[in-house]
């Protein structure tokens, strides 16, 4: 039980809730990404979820979102409980390696013993009780050591748009399945995937990261001096009212840039804890048709009303005060928002994100 309370105490949790969620258009807008959104019918958005997760982890005052500017309203309405001075507010969208860089700096000034669990604010999560045994492991793991452990998930699929992480050897005397990282792949073609999943050597990259501050402030001065040389320079001023004004000024002088290129895929010292977590990123619209309840018909209904003839494998999404008929579709994507309505192929749904620039570019901002 001491334990548990130890780790409480020094235990934060930063969810990173800044991007756009494009390849969800027409649900997912500029100005309410899918993070904001309600997908499943539950009263709660995935923002809300993800925060929900954390609760028997970190203490609610040691919980930071890391978000753009833009969405401080939807955050302040979303989690009224969460502290103002915890949304660290982006002034220039840089990708995730200076999220993390800028966060751990903020915390590490609260809490130098702190010990940090990153995780994307989007995802679905089915087996929590799995989830918080391996947040719970992998926190042992790293607060004992100069370690960067990332959560590697067991493959259901030939997945062609996930990142890969190949295991090496596993680390005795530990509890879990933690493992060093042998290799990172990035988004394989089908042919390399399948053999991924045959060797049973490589897991789903979760972008879910556990550290110490300390361990992973040392990590970006020796593999990405750049982006550490930029927040260095606001030494002094983290946990003050004077951070704002540094992160303004200084926070789009970084590259953008992912925290696996920047660090993860060039430490030495990175680890993978492996788990069956019944996990989805909720990235695109098939990811939501394949973790979505279907009928007779393969079909899928998103909160809405659906009447469907010779229809089969077809995902539906609109508003429950509208009606959607439609005849003779199959494998496609119907999603009805606000001034928008797409209809597109599921086996396409990758090109949804540049639809997405296409419209905004021949139509305006006012629909993307």
């Amino acid at each position: 039980m001491d334990n548990d309370i130890d780790r409480k105490r020094h235990c934060y949790c930063v969810i990173m809730c800044g991007g756009v969620g494009s390849r969800f258009w027409p649900f997912s807008r500029s100005g309410r990404p899918k993070q904001f959104l309600d997908f499943f019918g539950t009263g709660r958005s995935l923002l809300q979820l993800t925060y929900d997760r954390m609760l028997p982890i970190a203490d609610p005052e040691r919980i930071i979102l890391v978000t753009n500017s833009a969405y401080y309203d939807i955050i302040r309405e979303q989690l009224p409980d969460v502290p103002v001075a915890n949304i660290l507010l982006e002034p220039a969208r840089r990708n995730t390696a200076p999220c993390v860089c800028w966060a751990a700096h903020h915390i590490h000034a609260l809490d130098p013993e702190a010990t940090i669990v990153t995780l994307p604010s989007d995802h679905l999560i089915l087996r929590e009780a799995e989830f918080h045994d391996v947040i719970s492991r992998g926190i042992d793991f790293v607060e004992a050591g100069d370690r960067l452990l990332t959560i590697g998930l067991k493959p259901t699929s030939p997945h062609t748009g996930y990142g890969y992480i190949q295991r090496g050897e596993r680390i005795p005397d530990v509890d879990g399945e933690i493992m060093k990282v042998k290799s990172f792949t990035e988004k394989p073609d089908l042919e390399m995937a399948k053999v991924f999943l045959e060797t049973g050597e490589f897991f789903w990259n979760s972008g879910m990261f556990l550290w110490r501050a300390d361990a992973i402030l040392r990590a970006f001065e020796r593999y990405a001096p750049e982006t550490a040389c930029i927040f260095d320079a606001g030494a002094g001023s983290y946990g003050t009212p004077g951070e704002m004004d540094f992160i303004d000024a200084a926070f789009p002088n970084a590259s953008s840039i992912s925290i696996d290129y920047a660090i993860m895929e060039k430490a030495d010292n990175v680890y993978v804890e492996t788990a069956d977590l019944g996990w989805s990123d909720l990235g695109t619209w098939n990811a939501l048709y394949d973790c979505s309840p279907k009928n007779q018909d393969r079909n899928v209904t998103q909160n809405c009303k659906v009447l469907a003839h010779n229809c089969e494998g077809t995902l539906f999404a609109s508003g429950p005060d509208k009606i959607v008929v439609a005849c003779g579709l199959n494998g496609y994507i119907v999603a009805d928002s606000g001034n928008a309505l797409l209809i597109y192929p599921l086996s396409e749904e990758q090109k949804v994100r540049q639809v997405v620039n296409e419209i905004k570019a021949r139509f305006g901002e006012e629909f993307v």
